[in-house]
């Protein structure tokens, strides 16, 4: 677990701000009629015009710049032509770039035109849960007390968090430790690391909501998680850094 210097927290900033602007972008794109591929191709192009390169493409062989994951898929859906998206769709964005060797990592959750009232509210519920965890990165917490602030949340909306993906730290490769998972792990069994935070510490917190079980399974292409249950899923995921001034969103 490495703790970050001044000056690479300088260079993760220019990553952070660099995937910040292109999921802006992305995000004005987003709208019925408009396929998966489309918005990769997006992502991947306005990746190199701002001097980056995408941190997903080749990650253990994800062929694409973009994970595009739409409705009851959870995350690392891979973009087609074939998905277009429709009025009501709920669209999870999760992108990364890699600049000066340094990553950046994000995700967010985009109504497809307009949605039902129930999915607004998961979408909201799903980003409160992210801010949630982020008020709890404090110098001398625990990584557990990160997961235990989402969990609080989303569970008290009568919504459930998945499990099998967590949040982790980042830095000069995609992901480094520690694992953060969206949930209080300490009462569970077989603990992860739980060290304390500190300032340094550059952290990829991204909670996963369904409304219904937190159950996930990979479907054959061998990337794309959906929901067991089918129903819906939110995502949103900011790159976050402890300094000795507090908290720092370098993705926000």
């Amino acid at each position: 677990m490495e703790l970050k210097s001044a000056a690479e927290l300088g260079y993760m900033r220019d990553a952070g701000r660099i995937v910040r602007d292109i999921l802006v972008e992305l995000r004005k794109a987003v709208r019925p009629g408009v396929s998966t591929l489309e918005l990769d191709q997006l992502a991947e192009d306005l990746t190199y015009k701002n001097g980056a390169k995408p941190a997903f493409k080749g990650y253990r062989g994800f062929p694409c710049a973009l994970c595009a994951s739409v409705n009851d898929e959870v995350v690392h859906g891979i973009p087609s032509k074939k998905r277009v998206l429709k009025e009501g769709d709920l669209m999870k964005l999760d992108f990364g770039v890699v600049c000066r060797g340094y990553y950046g990592d994000s995700a967010v959750t985009v109504p497809v035109g307009k949605v039902s009232a129930a999915s607004a509210r998961l979408i909201d519920t799903t980003r409160e849960s992210l801010e949630a965890g982020i008020a709890a990165v404090k110098d001398g917490n625990r990584i557990s007390d990160i997961g235990a602030a989402v969990q609080k949340h989303v569970e008290a909306a009568g919504y459930s968090v998945v499990r099998d993906f967590v949040g982790h730290g980042i830095g000069r490769a995609l992901h480094e430790e520690p694992k953060i998972p969206n949930y209080d792990f300490t009462r569970g069994v077989g603990q992860l690391q739980n060290p304390r935070l500190r300032p340094g510490m550059v952290l990829a917190i991204e909670p996963m909501v369904n409304v219904g079980g937190p159950g996930v399974k990979t479907l054959s292409d061998d990337w794309t998680a959906v929901t067991l249950d089918h129903s819906l899923s939110a995502h949103f995921e900011h790159t976050v850094a402890l300094t000795e001034q507090g908290v720092e969103v370098l993705t926000g």
